[in-house]
């Protein structure tokens, strides 16, 4: 018995010198997963058991978003010898498909799991931290850096803090659409038969019209004689003459009153308020000059004459094609940095600091946890942004969807836009307004919410169809009845027509596409293989992609209808006038012959649909910016900036005035608090 037992240590003393001597994995191994854009490939390089590199093989999300995630969680992976580690903020669904492919591929090379678990790695809160200054500036989007450049040039010392791991906010995710009153650049346009219809129209209304509502703000009254007058004076010192283009700050305001005009569940009606209206309207034209002064490129306003187009919802040819995403924010970073603003992100605001009867900071936390102490002497700006990334927040307060919204609505916002900068302004007493409505931007991704992986003009050309291939909508309306007419379809999908330039070169996007859109920098190729928009060189061929689309779960157009639809709509840009839906501006005439014999151009449908995209409502300013109370009282040293406050749009923000709007105040805050 002990000689058996003997032999059995014996052996077991073996296999385990043996399994200590046996070499351990080495080799390259590879996982996949799945993030916002699409999927994630990572690689581990394995040496003797020990991962000694990642690399990121595959990955379509959007780089300046997730560029810190990018960096870190491969390098604490291969540090910490771990795949569990922590997602970083701002970038999650990227961060989650790194983490799991690189938990797939280190399953593949048999690594320890139970190992790794083991030396799961996850930051640690240090010291508390205190600093101090002149204004403490919450947000790093457009409208929080225009605030703190221009507190910088003030000579106030200046600290920003960043929620999430890159600046930006959801100024990187919006297009380069900046409206403004720019007559230098009119001069240079020409009015269209369609434009002149249209202010005859407006020639036409009376102060007494109900559906005005000018009963309930008769202030909005005088915008409507003012630009009556100016309609006049415009047609009489151009009379017998081609008209140039027209714009006024009446017309401007005039879009933004009728835009904003809503209805809400309750019966009541919104409206945007008139003095903020009019310093948005007034002062674009200088902010947009004045971020043209820090480098950002914008055009002179002779040379902006032809490039004057209408994003979707602008109601207006007064759009100026702007920098947009990375180049933008790169450029305001570097403004800022000149004037000395220390920038910390990953650093989210909590709550305000009272002292005196007046804001003198705020408390903030590190995204490991850190509590940090900022003491602002003159004061705070407040530019945190909306809470469209917060649908349940949205959904809480909606007074305007009903049913068509939900706590899951898809959003096209980054995702640190929770509502955390209303909900601190509401602690030390501030108003809040328009909180019942949040606008939709109906031509997002019909599986992501986003605005990419699509392709579309100028409004004044678009074509937006139905599953019958057939026009439901005055394509030239705002966003809201816009999102409402597509939200009435199928599954709440339309389809934007679209046909000609671009295609001769497949690996820039269309026409028109980077206006609002375009910007992320997918390919028309990309978007064809991967199936998020049909292509066709002719109409029989973009017909038979449509059947081939989404295993025919998609709509199958048919030839005849489409060519149907866009004769009809040529004969309307002919005739400069749209008896179906009464589309203002009519461009974009598709001369269908030419295209199908060109093999280097053709047509595309694009899918699209309705995702919360704007906060309409917020925290109430009076035209200093200053965040005011109940009783309209401003708070001492507090302003705020952009989407977290309410009262410019109302119940629908016009197309292109969101840019505008941002820098507009964020320049006035931060020139105030710097003063």
């Amino acid at each position: 018995m002990k000689k058996n037992l003997t032999k059995v240590v014996m052996v077991l003393a073996a296999i385990t010198m043996l399994a200590a001597c046996s070499p351990k994995v080495s080799g390259t191994f590879s996982g996949t997963s799945t993030g916002m854009q699409g999927p994630v490939t990572v690689e581990l390089t394995v040496a003797d058991g020990k991962i000694t590199a990642v690399n990121v093989t595959e990955c379509h999300e959007t780089p300046s978003l997730c560029e810190v995630a990018l960096a870190r969680i491969p390098a604490q992976i291969v540090e910490h010898q771990t795949t569990y580690v922590d997602t970083v903020t701002g970038a999650t669904l990227c961060s989650n498909a790194l983490i799991n492919a690189a938990g797939k591929a280190a399953k593949e090379a048999g690594l320890d799991v139970e190992k790794m678990k083991k030396n799961a790695y996850h930051a640690k809160a240090g010291k508390d931290e205190t600093f101090d200054t002149d204004v403490l500036v919450i947000g790093g989007g457009g409208a929080g850096l225009s605030a703190a450049i221009a507190a910088g040039q003030q000579g106030a010392k200046v600290i920003l803090i960043e929620k999430g791991s890159v600046l930006g906010g959801n100024t990187m995710m919006a297009g380069g659409a900046f409206n403004c009153v720019d007559p230098e650049a009119q001069a240079g346009a020409k009015l269209s038969n369609a434009q002149k219809n249209t202010l005859d129209s407006y020639l036409k209304l009376s102060t007494s019209d109900k559906d005005l509502h000018f009963e309930l703000f008769p202030e909005w009254a005088k915008v409507l004689t003012g630009l009556q007058d100016e309609i006049t004076a415009f047609y009489a010192a151009n009379k017998g003459k081609t008209l140039p283009g027209f714009d006024t700050i009446n017309l401007h305001m005039w879009h933004i009153y009728t835009g904003g005009l809503r209805q809400m569940d309750n019966g009541s009606w919104v409206a945007p308020q008139y003095d903020l209206a009019y310093t948005l309207a007034s002062h674009a034209l200088e902010s947009y000059d004045w971020t043209g002064s820090l480098g950002v490129a914008t055009k002179s306003h002779a040379a902006a004459s032809d490039s004057l187009y209408t994003v979707l919802g602008a109601m207006w040819p007064r759009t100026h094609a702007y920098t947009n995403g990375k180049p933008l924010i790169d450029k305001l970073r570097e403004a800022a940095e000149k004037e000395g603003v220390v920038i910390y992100t990953e650093m989210a605001g909590k709550d305000l600091i009272m002292a005196g009867g007046k804001v003198a900071g705020a408390h903030a936390v590190r995204a490991d946890g850190t509590k940090v102490t900022i003491n602002a002497k003159k004061g705070v700006v407040l530019a945190s942004g909306g809470y469209c990334a917060n649908p349940a927040m949205v959904k809480e307060y909606d007074e305007y969807w009903g049913a068509d919204l939900t706590n899951r609505t898809l959003t096209t916002n980054v995702g640190t836009n929770t509502g955390d900068g209303i909900v601190m302004a509401q602690a030390v007493g501030a108003a809040t307004r328009d909180l019942g409505v949040s606008q939709l931007m109906p031509s997002s991704s019909p599986i992501k919410g986003t605005m990419t992986d699509g392709v579309w003009a100028d409004a004044s050309e678009q074509i937006w169809i139905d599953a019958k291939g057939n026009r439901f909508v005055n394509e030239y309306a705002e966003r809201d009845v816009l999102a409402k007419a597509s939200l009435k379809l199928d599954n709440g999908i339309f389809y934007i027509l679209f046909a000609g330039s671009g295609m001769a070169n497949p690996d820039k996007m269309c026409k028109g596409a980077a206006k609002e859109g375009g910007m992320f920098g997918t390919s028309i190729t990309d978007m064809i293989n991967n199936g998020h928009i049909w292509y066709g060189s002719t109409l029989k061929e973009l017909a038979e992609a449509s059947k081939k689309s989404a295993g025919g779960a998609a709509p199958a157009f048919t030839e005849e209808a489409l060519r149907a639809t866009i004769e009809k709509y040529n004969s309307y840009v002919d005739a400069q006038y749209d008896p179906d839906f009464g589309k203002e501006v009519l461009n974009g005439k598709i001369d269908i012959a030419a295209i199908e014999a060109d093999p280097n151009v053709g047509f595309i449908i694009s899918p699209r649909k309705s995702s919360l995209h704007h906060t309409m409502g917020g925290v109430s300013i009076n035209t200093e910016a200053e965040v005011i109370d109940a009783n309209g009282n401003a708070i001492p040293g507090l302003w705020a900036a952009g989407e977290v406050t309410g009262g410019v749009h109302a119940g629908n923000r016009l197309g292109g005035n969101a840019i505008a709007d941002i820098f507009t105040f964020g320049l006035i805050a931060g020139r105030n608090a710097g003063k």
